[in-house]
């Protein structure tokens, strides 16, 4: 029987409010057994930016990441919050490790081809080290990851944080039990997006697709659900999408079905 390892990606509007986040940290921390942490942080990358006078694009929910684009995401991403991350968990007496894509040339991305829409220095993974992860892992630590990859040539990319959480799930399933968990300010996927009482307990392909011709799933969430889908197609055990607040309760969270 495989060992579980639960595979958390943290949304990045939870990193704006500071009670979330050490309510989030501090039930991530109590988690038992392997664990890991991937992050975002796109709002405070957006504020920086705009701070610097780097104007934000964005197309279906993904930044568009030119050069100067790319320096504000790596400074914010792979350092202040990274590490902001790494030292609350510590301060909880969780072993945590910090790291991107590119360190210890953990994951490899591809940029992404600038045809039919330009996205510029944006990765899409091409390979994931799990011997890596595994080492860490079974050593205790709790590795905190942030979204900056690398091409392998010297070049940083920009890798949306959903994807990264899926690919490393999907590839850590060869070796254990993954449950990939997508906490973030909601309380899962609503069926009435003013409406947080509206959990859609199971949600399939079929049905995701009949919310987003509604109009009921758009913008963030679509990569979101795209990357826990593509999780589970390649050998997650469990997906599920729900509220900071409901690791390790009973409280409604939203499970991925085939």
């Amino acid at each position: 029987m495989k060992e579980k390892l639960t595979v958390v990606k943290l949304g990045g509007n939870c990193m704006d409010d500071q009670h979330l986040l050490q309510m989030f940290l501090q039930k991530f921390a109590e988690l038992p057994g392997r664990k890991l942490l991937v992050h975002g942080g796109g709002k405070i990358a957006t504020e920086l930016g705009h701070r610097l006078n780097i104007p934000l694009q964005m197309i279906d929910g993904r930044r568009v990441t030119d050069s100067d684009t790319l320096g504000v995401v790596t400074m914010v991403y792979a350092g202040l919050l990274n590490k902001k991350l790494v030292a609350l968990l510590h301060a909880l007496h969780c072993n945590a490790f910090g790291f991107c894509g590119a360190d210890g040339n953990f994951i490899r991305a591809v940029k992404r081809n600038s045809i039919p829409v330009d996205y510029g220095f944006v990765g899409d993974p091409s390979d994931v080290d799990c011997d890596l992860l595994n080492a860490l892992l079974q050593s205790a630590l709790v590795p905190v990851i942030s979204p900056v990859t690398h091409d392998g040539n010297g070049q940083l990319l920009n890798t949306n944080a959903d994807t990264v959480a899926s690919v490393i799930a999907s590839a850590m399933s060869e070796h254990y039990e993954v449950h990939l968990l997508f906490a973030f300010d909601k309380t899962g996927v609503l069926s009435d997006p003013a409406n947080d009482a509206s959990v859609i307990r199971t949600l399939t392909e079929a049905q995701l697709s009949r919310l987003k011709e509604d109009g009921k799933i758009h913008s963030g969430m679509i990569p979101k659900l795209k990357a826990g889908f593509s999780a589970l197609n390649s050998g997650a055990s469990v997906v599920t999408i729900q509220h900071v607040s409901s690791l390790n309760t009973n409280q409604p969270v939203t499970k991925l079905h085939l």
